[in-house]
C-alpha cells in the first residue's frame, strides 16, 4: 500500500497530483512549521503581459514557529475574488477557461477558517475534476505520536509505520534528504517521483511551466491532464 506524505499546498502543480495518483492514502502534513514565501498560500499564473505573477490567500500575522495547522485566513477579505479578477486575462486564449472558472466558483463558496482545510478542500475538488480518486487524512486529525521524530526524513517513516503502510512516494527534490537505510530496516520501500518533461500550448511563444494546476486545467481537458500525470519516473 503507497502513502503520499505533503504539505496542505494551495492550489499546487502538476507533480503534486501525480503522486496523488500514484497513492492509496494521502496525508496533509500540517504539523511541521509554516514556512512564510512557501506553497502553502500561494501560487503562480500567468501574467497577461507574459511572463507569471503569484495568486494568494491572505492570512492572519503569525509567528516564525507556528505550525501550520494553526495558520487561519483572512477571511474579511475577498481574496477569492481577487483571483478570479487575477484570471480574466486567460478568457481571450484558453479553451476551458468558462469550465475552469464555473469550477472555482464553485470550490471557492465554501469558507474555512484555516489554510489547511481551505486547501485540502480544493485539492479534494481538483482530484474531482480531473477524475482521480482521492482518499486523504489530514495529520492533526489523527491520533499519532510523533514524538520521536528526530530528523526531517523521519516524517514519513514514523507515520508510515504507525498507519501501516510499506510503500512510501515522495517527489524527487527531497531525494537528497532521505537516508535509505532507515526505510530498508523499518521493511518500507522508498521512491521519488520525477516527472517527464512536459508542455502545452499557453496561447504564447514561449512556455513557462511549473504554475499552478489552474494553468494547466485551462488549457487541457481531464482526459489530457491525466495523460500528463502518466509521464514520468520512479527512482529508486
Amino acid at each position: 500500500m503507497k502513502l503520499g506524505i505533503m504539505q496542505p499546498y494551495f492550489l499546487p502543480h502538476l507533480g503534486y497530483y501525480s503522486i496523488i495518483k500514484r497513492t492509496d492514502k494521502w496525508i496533509f502534513n500540517d504539523e511541521v512549521q509554516m514556512i512564510r514565501q512557501g506553497w502553502v498560500e500561494r501560487n503562480r499564473i500567468l501574467k497577461q503581459q507574459g511572463g507569471w505573477h503569484y495568486i494568494r490567500v491572505p492570512l492572519v500575522k503569525f509567528s516564525h514557529t507556528t505550525p501550520i495547522k494553526y495558520i487561519q485566513i483572512r477571511n474579511n477579505e475577498d481574496w477569492n475574488g481577487k483571483i478570479l479578477d487575477q484570471l480574466k486575462h486567460y478568457k481571450s486564449k484558453a479553451p476551458y477557461y468558462k469550465k475552469v472558472i464555473k469550477f472555482l466558483n464553485y470550490a471557492f463558496e465554501a469558507e474555512f477558517d484555516t489554510i489547511t482545510v481551505q486547501n485540502a478542500h480544493l485539492i479534494e475538488l481538483t482530484c474531482e475534476y480531473i477524475g482521480l480518486d482521492f482518499n486523504y487524512e489530514i495529520l492533526s486529525d489523527l491520533d499519532i505520536d510523533l514524538s520521536d521524530i528526530n530528523e526531517p526524513d523521519e516524517w514519513s517513516l514514523i507515520i508510515c509505520k504507525k498507519l501501516g503502510y510499506n510503500h512510501y512516494i515522495n517527489p524527487i527534490l527531497g531525494k537528497q534528504f532521505y537516508n535509505r537505510k532507515k526505510y530498508e530496516d523499518n521493511n518500507i520501500k522508498l521512491n521519488f517521483l520525477r516527472m517527464d518533461s512536459y508542455s502545452y500550448d499557453q496561447g504564447s511563444k514561449e512556455f513557462v511551466d511549473g504554475l499552478s494546476i489552474i494553468d494547466v486545467m485551462m488549457f487541457n481537458s481531464p482526459a489530457e491532464i491525466n495523460q500528463m500525470l502518466d509521464e514520468y519516473q520512479l527512482d529508486g
